[in-house]
């Protein structure tokens, strides 16, 4: 007897679940929502997690003095309400005086002190310290130049939490929803330093949900968090994510009804869910893209990487190999962010800051000097599916269009990185997804003198430094707006597409808030009932 590729799949998932734990489930309920997570989370510790599928359950499971809503703006979230001072350097935030953990304790100013300066110390060695850069020696204490004392954080009373700035940052009020500046809970971290985060029993939050169960590489169970500050708005009783790597396995269990959403479905599929009606599109603020060595030969010379980006692609790549929805990319920061000056996406405003010419990109090649004799260009990237098809595209054009044989080179994730961080490459594949809702969460990338580009532009540095401490909407827009063209005209990057977030989610789902971050909030989801 012959089995159909979709029979075959349901067997593996049956195969999946036994092995897993997922044959756990409990009984579907009218609202527990079922997501796949499509990994184990390494951890669910706020300071330390640096993965989509973290910050995901940690989304549910904590909440800052802020919360985006479902247009990425910062509302009230742990604080109430703030002042912010005219210089922008200090902010008073005014905490809910009913804010609780998830065991139903007090959650006062003193948690987000000890939070924010345990994210910062050098002994935690977060990943994310630098997003705290913001806050008044924070940057220094990390770096052990400073005391914890001394950063800009203090409670001056159990409600009233004091912040001190380093420099005007007019994106604050959208850092402090980031996962880097929830509170933790400090006694269970201290009963349980190496171990709090990663089991229900001793995980205390206190975002709309609370964590009730963790089947390592199995599943996560919540339930409703009875002390959240909304609690009488959220309708799911909980939720209960198994976690498949597999992608046809993930959506395998919600075309059968066993599961209500999942991400990234496999490419192969995205034709026929488009077809079917069945295939979403979710915002998501990220670029995939190509790096210059700009010290590296012959991609220290502007007119080289110019050719190079100009003989790219974009629209055929997307169609023949990517798919999924993206959109090709001839700028640096995606669509989604609006320009607070003019109520305009900050892309749309700015336009295309690059394009495909081919005859230009032959000439600008017999510019540089090389004519039919370039120098061996060879392109790295890491090890994937994906990686490996886009880079054998632009192979392909690049022989098409220049007459260059390029040789690819794949490495291990982990090698990868190290490599493309000691600049010991041509060409790199990368991508950056935003952290917070602004365009410097881009824009600065290339400010910094490590970046992997090894570029270094003073004008382009100066305009970030404007855009970084400018109170004026329209003066710290217009700087990043310039600042942009500068890295598109050194041709720092090859742009290819900006990413989206495919998904696929049962009818019956409502009420999901997709951010651009790339995270989606079940606070106001519920399940419409069966018919």
């Amino acid at each position: 007897m012959r089995i159909s590729l979709r029979q075959l799949a349901v067997l593996l998932l049956l195969v999946v679940l036994t092995a897993t734990g997922c044959s756990r489930q409990p009984q579907q309920t009218a609202n527990t929502l079922r997501y796949v997570l499509e990994a184990e989370p390494a951890t669910l510790d706020p300071a330390k997690s640096t993965a989509i599928p973290e910050s995901l359950a940690e989304l549910q499971l904590f909440e800052g003095l802020t919360r985006l809503d479902a247009k990425d703006r910062p509302l009230p979230g742990v604080a109430t309400q703030w002042e912010i001072s005219a210089d922008g350097l200090r902010y008073v935030f005014h905490l809910r005086p009913d804010a609780r953990w998830s065991n139903g304790e007090a959650l006062t100013a003193h948690d987000f002190v000890y939070s924010w300066r345990r994210a910062l110390d050098p002994e935690t060695a977060s990943e994310n310290s630098y997003m705290l850069y913001a806050l008044k020696n924070g940057q220094a204490f990390n770096e052990k130049e400073a005391a914890p004392e001394e950063v800009g954080v203090r409670a001056l009373d159990e409600r009233t939490l004091e912040v001190t700035l380093e420099k005007p940052t007019a994106y604050f009020l959208s850092l402090a929803s980031f996962h880097a500046f929830y509170p933790v809970h400090r006694a269970s971290i201290e009963k349980a330093p190496e171990s709090w985060s990663s089991q229900a029993e001793t995980l205390i939050g206190n975002g709309p949900f609370r964590l009730t169960g963790w089947v390592h590489h199995g599943s996560l169970s919540f339930a409703k968090n009875p002390y959240y500050r909304d609690a009488a708005s959220i309708r799911l009783v909980g939720m209960y994510w198994p976690i498949v790597d597999a992608q046809a396995t993930r959506l395998t269990l919600v075309e059968t009804g066993q599961a209500d959403m999942m991400v990234e479905p496999p490419v192969v599929e995205h034709d026929r869910l488009q077809k079917e009606g069945l295939l979403r599109i979710a915002p998501y603020l990220g670029l995939y893209y190509y790096v210059f060595n700009t010290q590296a030969p012959p991609f220290d010379r502007l007119e080289v990487r110019r050719a190079f980006a100009l003989s790219f692609q974009r629209q055929a790549l997307i169609t023949h190999v990517v798919k999924g929805g993206k959109l090709p990319a001839y700028a640096w920061v995606p669509p989604g962010l609006t320009n607070p000056a003019t109520g305009l996406d900050f892309r749309q405003e700015g336009g295309d800051l690059s394009r495909e010419d081919a005859a230009a990109a032959k000439e600008a090649l017999q510019t540089a000097g090389y004519g039919n004799a370039l120098p061996p260009v060879t392109l790295l990237f890491n090890t994937g599916e994906m990686h490996k098809a886009i880079a054998e595209a632009a192979q392909e054009m690049w022989k098409q269009s220049l007459g260059v044989a390029v040789t690819l080179t794949n490495q291990e994730s982990k090698v990868f990185l190290a490599s493309r961080t000691r600049g010991e490459f041509q060409i790199a594949r990368a991508s950056w997804i935003g952290d917070y809702a602004d365009p410097m969460t881009f824009l600065d990338v290339f400010k910094d003198a490590t970046n992997d580009a090894r570029y270094q532009n003073p004008r382009y540095n100066a305009l970030i430094e404007e855009a970084q401490s400018a109170l004026d909407p329209a003066r710290r827009m217009a700087a990043m707006h310039e600042a942009e063209q500068i890295l598109l005209d050194d041709a720092v990057i090859l742009p290819i597409y900006y990413t989206t977030q495919p998904y696929v989610a049962s009818p019956r789902l409502q009420g999901v808030a997709w951010s651009v971050l790339g995270l989606a909030d079940f606070k106001n989801a519920y399940l419409l009932e069966n018919r």
